[in-house]
């Protein structure tokens, strides 16, 4: 079996929201990090469990209005159904991207597993910086 894409993210601090890295070995990749570094934000990633599957849609003009509709669409099944992303399997499409269609692996928020850190109102615009051939991106959210 092929060694899994590298994923990786993390936060940072801004003034008065957060901000959200992360980096991806392919394009994918990069936004299937930046989903996983969204629910770290949200919660303790390891405590949820990949039960359900959900799939989710989006397009965008160009790379960076993609990457805030994808979190905004992983945001609306949280904020509708407590939907928590455990794993995720994104397809590109568009050269750059100009859309996206994923599939969710997770669980709906439990209280007691799941520790709640800080509430992710939506991805902003400020700051954002996605950089597709580096398999870099960053995202300011508001809490």
């Amino acid at each position: 079996m092929p060694a899994a894409p590298r994923r990786r993210w993390g936060s940072f601090a801004t003034t008065a929201d957060m901000g959200l890295w992360a980096t991806g070995s392919t394009p994918a990749a990069l936004f299937e990090a930046l989903g996983l570094g969204l629910t770290a934000l949200t919660t303790d990633l390891r405590t949820v469990r990949p039960r359900a599957l959900e799939e989710v849609a989006v397009r965008g003009v160009d790379p960076e209005s993609l990457v805030v509709a994808w979190l905004g669409a992983l945001l609306q099944l949280e904020q509708s159904s407590g939907f928590l992303a455990r794993r995720l399997e994104v397809r590109l499409a568009g050269a750059p991207p100009t859309s996206l269609a994923a599939r969710v692996w997770g669980e709906p928020f439990d209280p007691g597993r799941h520790p709640r850190r800080v509430e992710v109102k939506a991805a902003t615009y400020h700051r954002l910086r996605v950089d597709l051939a580096r398999g870099r991106a960053r995202v300011i959210v508001d809490i």
